[in-house]
């Protein structure tokens, strides 16, 4: 009686939920209950170096943790770590080659054992092995060793002076993970290892008792959690999946959930529905960035392992005249009317003016369309229209696939590009492709944004705090997704420039503020200007919680659930 073991099995869960929650209650953790949060991007993974997309990085936040992470105002806060190392307390040193971080006393991971400095090594031997494919390898750009000094200290060291040293082990993007877990699940095993990957051990607020991926997640309080009256809410459902307008009518109109997040729909109807007064909708600027990503390589699928690989140029967007002519056609603040109203703004950086400081980037055209301009910059090109309108040359026609997740306002921008890449004769096909699937990371599916198996694809990118170093590291030669690595990797539209990597490297050894801000601006122009990544809209963070729910610090600089063991019920 398959039915009736589901139900026994069901009723022994909550049982066992309700004598966790009773106990935990005796201490203050778990006394305001259940706690529900609905992504409609459902993730896929719960380990940050196997994935690129946000949805991930938030929901396994609750579970696994960095030394130190970015709070709501960009700067920098002690999670795991005692402190911030610096010259001043000597934890970064004179030279700037090194920095020293020390771990809290008594740190426990979820199933009770001890967190010691070997486990911040291991992490960085998990990402830095290169057939691993980690996602966030960028992160340990310029490392040369990390050691353990002793049970509670760990010093990174550098090739050479890094004035920014914060990139290893800093955000949600660069937890702990724990090596009695992840051992046997480094290099070409990683992505292999499923039950870590799915269920890690964390130090976090929560710990996983069911993953579904592309559905949903159980989670528990951390009953060795550091503080002993934290978290409030003894049992978190992230549930993910359907679509950003059903997400908030699940928190601001039937009350379901308590909190929504990544609400990209259209602001009339998000005003609508937080008139309705059950919910609160919050939202703030920060580095958030939708944008096109343009491939340089080929596509094509008669290409087999060497498809979307360095092996084959574009046949066309290799072309800079091309690349520009699309970008020129784009009405951005027509986008931003259509799309995001007041929470959002026209943008022809990747940066914010906290990032760019006093060296403002030069791009600016962008914000300007201009379909004569692109028509005429596609005729000097040699690119002429044929009997059907879409132009040609050499017998390669400007004929793109175009994709994206699947959502209103993305669709929405899908149709306008299109109609507007017609005027000017190129073809669109679009397609969408379901959230959980396109930011997931699987290697055995063709539909995600490392494989980028299209000639255009559009999602929003963000720095982490206020320093865009390891952002514009994720560009870097070498660091494109292919098969050598499971298709993992950051440099998503296979960028390669000695120019830009030279910047980069004069980045990572300048101490200067002033003279970081030229360098910041300069990367961001010299892929801007080159139109490998084409800015569309400077996107608010949007997000709504129950009127019942406390605690929310909206932080877009770190994970939206970054102190979600402060949340609470309120009377």
């Amino acid at each position: 009686m398959p039915g009736a073991n589901h139900v026994l099995k069901a009723t022994i869960t909550m049982a066992a939920a309700a004598l966790l929650a009773g106990c935990l209650q005796e201490t203050g953790r778990g006394r305001d209950g259940d706690l529900r949060i609905v992504y409609w991007q459902a993730p896929s993974i719960l380990n940050p170096y196997l994935t690129g997309g946000t949805k991930d990085l938030d929901a396994a936040s609750l579970v696994l943790e960095p030394l130190a992470r970015f709070d709501d105002a960009g700067q920098l806060v002690p999670w795991l770590a005692t402190d911030i190392p610096t010259v001043a307390n000597g934890g970064v040193s004179s030279d700037l080659k090194s920095v020293t971080w020390t771990l809290r006393e008594d740190l426990l991971w979820s199933d009770g054992s001890p967190v010691t400095a070997a486990d911040v090594v291991f992490t960085a031997r998990y990402c830095r092995d290169p057939a691993g494919g980690c996602a966030q390898r960028s992160r340990f750009s310029d490392v040369v060793a990390v050691e353990a000094v002793d049970e509670r200290t760990v010093t990174v060291s550098f090739e050479q002076p890094k004035p920014y040293p914060y990139g290893p082990f800093v955000s949600e993007a660069s937890p702990i993970l724990q090596e009695a877990q992840f051992a046997a699940c480094t290099g070409a095993r990683a992505s292999e290892c499923t039950e870590a990957n799915f269920n890690p051990i964390g130090t976090g607020p929560f710990r996983v008792t069911t993953f579904r991926p592309n559905d949903s997640i159980s989670l528990e309080a951390n009953p060795h959690y550091r503080d002993p009256a934290k978290p409030a809410f003894a049992v978190v459902t992230l549930q993910g999946g359907g679509d950003a307008e059903t997400a908030a009518r699940a928190v601001l109109e039937t009350g379901e959930f308590d909190y929504a997040a990544n609400l990209q729909i259209p602001p009339d109807l998000l005003l609508e529905l937080e008139a309705g007064g059950n919910g609160t909708v919050v939202s703030s600027f920060g580095t958030t960035t939708e944008q096109l990503m343009v491939n340089l390589t080929d596509p094509d699928p008669a290409l087999g392992d060497e498809r979307s690989t360095r092996a084959h140029g574009h046949p066309f967007l290799m072309d800079r005249s091309v690349r520009k002519a699309l970008s020129m056609a784009i009405d951005q603040d027509y986008l931003v009317d259509v799309g995001y109203g007041p929470a959002g703004r026209a943008t022809c950086t990747l940066v914010s003016p906290i990032a760019a400081g006093d060296a403002a980037p030069a791009s600016a055209d962008c914000l300007t369309q201009d379909l004569e301009g692109a028509r005429r910059l596609l005729d000097e090109a040699g690119w002429q229209p044929g009997p059907d309108g879409i132009r040609q040359k050499n017998g390669v026609r400007l004929a793109m696939l175009f994709q994206t997740s699947t959502n209103k306002v993305r669709q929405d921008f899908q149709a306008l590009l299109q109609r507007w890449w017609r005027e000017i004769g190129v073809e669109t096909e679009l397609r969408d492709h379901d959230a959980a699937i396109f930011f997931g990371g699987d290697p055995g599916s063709a539909d995600t944004i490392q494989k980028f198996f299209a000639d255009i694809q559009m999602y929003a990118t963000s720095l982490d705090g206020a320093d865009p170093e390891p952002y514009f590291n994720n560009y870097r030669c070498g660091s494109e997704p292919k098969p050598e690595t499971r298709w993992l990797g950051s440099n998503i539209p296979r960028y390669c420039s000695e120019t830009y990597d030279r910047l980069l490297d004069e980045l990572a050894e300048t101490a200067d503020s002033r003279e970081r801000a030229r360098l910041v601006a300069a990367l961001n122009d010299t892929l801007i200007e080159g139109d490998v990544l084409i800015p569309l809209v400077d996107r608010g963070s949007v997000s709504a919680h129950a009127r019942s729910l406390g605690g929310v610090v909206q932080n877009v600089w770190d994970s939206e659930l970054w102190n979600v063991a402060d949340w609470h019920r309120l009377p």
